[in-house]
């Protein structure tokens, strides 16, 4: 329930401030760079819970394969949204 009241409040606010492009562009950052923190956090998650550890020697290269995969499908189907919606590019403007 919290995440769609942030949803809904960050889309009024993004409402309100649509028209002001230096508060877009700070927000995009922002975005960027928590998406970062995000994933840096899920790997120190990974990294230091042991019984994930120990698994990832068992499971090897299927591992790796599925791990590659979600990113890499993860990459595109951002890619497809952004240059489909929003017509931008795969890359940082």
């Amino acid at each position: 329930m919290h995440v769609l009241l942030f949803l809904a409040a960050g889309t009024f606010v993004g409402y309100l401030l649509r028209s002001r492009k230096n508060v877009l562009a700070a927000a995009r950052t922002a975005a960027m760079w928590s998406l970062y923190l995000l994933i840096f956090l899920l790997g120190l998650s990974v990294g230091t819970n042991d019984a994930v550890v120990r698994a990832l020697g068992r499971l090897g290269m299927q591992a790796l394969i599925l791990s590659a995969g979600g990113i890499l499908g993860s990459v595109l189907v951002a890619c497809l949204v952004s240059q489909t919606f929003f017509r931008l590019g795969c890359h940082e403007e």
